[in-house]
């Protein structure tokens, strides 16, 4: 395996299905099969994964448990986008049946969506829109505790916790946790590092993501949607990009930090690529400079 080293004291590092393509959204793009992912996440020296969308591996648990050990790999845990906001709808039936294909995956990753047309509009919420997201966090925190999976908020561009305000108000309306996405805090406006040092305590989970400054201006900006960047390279590979990577990985492991740190850069791609080109040289160039900062 490539990557051998990770931080003191975390768990090490794992990869994320959407830095090969695969993904929720309707449309997104060409969707590569598992046993090619898992296989080429193997190859690099990872350690684990994150499920990927529905239907990306089997939702039996054992059998999903099964197809990981086959290439090594464990299981981290989901990315699960609900909606959070609508006082008409619950969604502790979308979260009990994400858990339930968990098995012994321990982390849930949720984003407060607005529906399910993706990640390109989204509503400014009013008070009573708020009162409800900040309510369904903690109640769907405290449901996932109670199953032995530990929830977090992963703020995310085009979702209704996007904007560091938007942040600043889940770490004071909520107790749940959040997964650090140093892409889309930084996409949003937000500043991850400093966000590293001022609320370590509640981070619990780590998506790495480096990101082209200009195009990400361009999506704060209007003159592109957030898929229409990530078509045209919104995200770099680690150390490639604007983003202090080495900085915020280096003062996550002075707080204590003790989780994963999850390679995931969303790429979209058109056709199959050949085999370890596309994205698997992507992450192999982010796998080498994180195995440089371990060391």
């Amino acid at each position: 395996p490539a990557l051998r080293s990770h931080p003191p004291g975390s768990r090490g590092f794992a990869g994320a299905p959407i830095s090969w393509g695969v993904c929720e959204v309707p449309g997104w793009g060409h969707q590569l099969a598992a046993d090619r992912v898992l296989a080429e996440m193997r190859a690099l020296g990872l350690a684990a994964t994150e499920f990927g969308p529905d239907g990306f591996l089997p939702a039996a648990p054992d059998r999903r448990a099964a197809l990981l050990e086959s290439y090594d790999l464990r299981a981290v845990g989901g990315f699960v986008p609900v909606v959070l906001h609508d006082p008409g709808r619950d969604p502790l039936p979308d979260v009990r049946r994400a858990l339930d294909g968990f098995g012994a995956a321990d982390m849930l990753v949720l984003a407060a969506v607005t529906g399910p047309a993706g990640y390109d509009e989204r509503p400014v919420l009013d008070d009573a829109g708020w009162a409800t997201l900040l309510g369904n966090l903690d109640r769907l925190a405290a449901y996932a505790a109670d199953r032995g999976v530990r929830a977090t908020l992963h703020p995310h561009v085009g979702t209704l916790v996007e904007s560091g305000a938007e942040v600043d108000r889940v770490l004071d309306g909520s107790h749940i946790p959040l997964c650090l996405d140093t892409g889309h805090l930084f996409i949003g406006g937000a500043d991850p590092l400093d966000l590293v040092r001022g609320a370590a305590d509640r981070i619990a989970h780590v998506h790495l993501k480096d990101v082209d400054a200009t195009l990400a201006g361009r999506v704060r900006g209007g003159d592109l949607t957030y898929t229409e960047a990530v078509r045209v390279g919104l995200y770099r590979p680690l150390g490639a990009g604007d983003i202090d990577i080495a900085a915020i990985v280096n003062t996550l492991a002075a707080s204590g930090y003790d989780g994963w740190y999850v390679m995931e850069q969303d790429t979209v791609i058109e056709a199959e690529p050949a085999p370890r080109t596309g994205p698997y040289a992507a992450v192999q160039a982010s796998i080498t400079y994180l195995a440089r900062l371990a060391r």
